[in-house]
């Protein structure tokens, strides 16, 4: 379908100023995306080889192992990282929400599962074809590597936070990092949605999922946060950024 986005002639004929509804000019995420570095003309190109996936709420984005042949920017929900060990156990590395890149890593497979934690929508990119892309667009590359740069740096805090923080500190970090990059997409405010559920924030955490309910009962008892349906209302934000920054 089409959106016109300014006058043609009497006949409704195409003109320059009809452009594709979901097209890249208008994607509510490129401000926040590694293609927000990208001019016009260089994002008609990047449509050209996008397409849009829609997944229900448990469906597989992609399998650990699978080949990785593809590329996806997040447009719309939130995607649970999962890497399965060979015990047979669950490690959740992170959440994935509007804005992020998925399958940047250089492997021929992807290292972990994507899963849909509520209808989500997402750009995917065949990988040949975008990586030709990055390598005609230096700023693009750019771009792509101070992301991967963040990431990094996300990982690491990670590491910090399981071998030296309390499940209290944890538990409050993790909220005050999802209120940052709920904030980076223009969705500041008090009441934090939690897509995922207690045993995904265990996982996450290095918890047990009875520690992590019991963390944030402590945290709604103590007037800290109100645990709302679907999330939590921060009442004492200072002391939660006090907490996470123990």
């Amino acid at each position: 379908m089409l959106v016109d986005t300014g006058s043609c002639d009497a006949f409704g004929t195409a003109c320059s100023h009809r452009r594709p509804r979901n097209s890249c000019v208008d994607c509510k995420v490129r401000p926040i995306s590694v293609c927000s570095v990208l001019a016009l003309d260089e994002l008609a190109v990047l449509e050209t080889l996008g397409q849009h996936l829609s997944l229900d709420k448990r469906q597989v984005l992609y399998g650990q192992e699978e080949p990785a042949e593809a590329v996806f920017n997040v447009i719309d929900g939130s995607l649970r990282l999962t890497r399965l060990l060979s015990d047979g156990r669950r490690q959740v590395m992170g959440f994935a929400l509007p804005g992020d890149f998925l399958g940047l890593a250089r492997e021929d497979r992807f290292s972990v599962s994507a899963e849909a934690l509520t209808p989500v929508t997402v750009c995917r990119f065949e990988r040949r074809a975008f990586g030709a892309l990055v390598d005609d667009k230096p700023h693009l590359l750019r771009s792509l590597h101070e992301r991967a740069g963040h990431e990094l740096t996300l990982a690491q805090d990670q590491m910090l936070l399981l071998g030296r923080r309390t499940a209290e500190e944890r538990v409050a970090s993790f909220l005050v990092g999802l209120r940052e990059r709920y904030a980076r997409m223009g969705r500041a405010s008090v009441t934090l949605e939690l897509p995922m559920g207690r045993q995904d924030m265990a996982d996450y955490l290095g918890l047990t999922i009875e520690t992590v309910s019991r963390m944030l009962t402590r945290l709604d008892r103590e007037r800290t946060v109100l645990i709302v349906p679907g999330g939590v209302r921060l009442l004492d934000p200072a002391r939660l950024e006090a907490l996470a920054a123990s």
